[in-house]
């Protein structure tokens, strides 16, 4: 069989190898669990129960504050998948091979969504149990409102984050200014829009995303429908990222 007849499977399966074969991506991609749990460590041993005893304590959301450093690293590990093959030319030689964009565009973010969202839920898990671990008097526990949606969710929210960056990646061609365009103004700038534009402000990915990490989220949307939120804005940059794929030369 042709490489240009490759069903669906076996060309994810080929893009499987092909990532696995790539140290920057799989260095990103072990940075958000690495990264995760290191900070999840030093914040929860140090100050994790003094801050349990502050009057704005909340529990499920303090329990994945690690997660903000997750985010980053997804971003960057979708961006680095597929800048890497930019950088080394082997987006061209894949796309002499397989005429039909469109496949190989979506085996590219099959694999890419699949890692990351693997990586994610297992992240979200364990920094939920390891913090809860330091936090004696204080731990809660999966069963406690809220606390396994948030953890179900934060990784279905770093894989989106991972699937924007991605997306924009290949409109933009380049993981730097990706980097550069995702971290400091929607990363940062929704944090402080969300002082300014107050309900607005939720329907920013990021703000959207973390909803799910909330016990009771406070706004005009639920977590879930925050996550929805999260996932349009990973769904356009994806469409984006295809038409300009279906469109331009590598």
């Amino acid at each position: 069989m042709s490489i240009r007849t490759l069903p669906m499977t076996r060309l994810v399966r080929s893009e499987w190898i092909k990532f696995r074969s790539v140290r920057a991506v799989t260095g990103s991609l072990a940075a958000i669990f690495v990264a995760t749990l290191t900070a999840t460590v030093a914040v929860f041993a140090t100050v994790g129960q003094s801050d349990a005893s502050g009057p704005d304590y909340e529990s499920v959301f303090s329990a994945f504050y690690a997660l903000n450093f997750a985010q980053v690293a997804a971003i960057n590990f979708g961006a680095t998948a597929l800048a890497s093959e930019y950088a080394n030319g082997s987006l061209g030689i894949w796309l002499a091979a397989v005429p039909r964009r469109s496949l190989l565009y979506g085996a590219k973010m099959s694999v890419i969504g699949a890692l990351a969202l693997l990586v994610g839920l297992v992240t979200s898990f364990a920094t939920f149990l390891v913090g809860q671990s330091f936090m004696g008097d204080h731990a809660i526990g999966l069963g406690h409102p809220g606390a396994l949606r948030a953890a179900v969710g934060g990784g279905v929210h770093l894989a989106l984050m991972a699937l924007a960056a991605a997306g924009l990646t290949a409109v933009l061609r380049n993981a730097s200014v990706v980097l550069g365009l995702l971290i400091p103004v929607l990363l940062v700038a929704s944090f402080v829009l969300g002082d300014v534009a107050g309900n607005v402000a939720q329907y920013l990915p990021f703000q959207a995303g973390q909803l799910v990490l909330h016990e009771s989220p406070q706004g005009v949307m639920g977590p879930w429908a925050g996550l929805m939120v999260a996932a349009a804005w990973s769904a356009a940059a994806l469409a984006a990222g295809w038409w300009c794929m279906k469109r331009r030369d590598a």
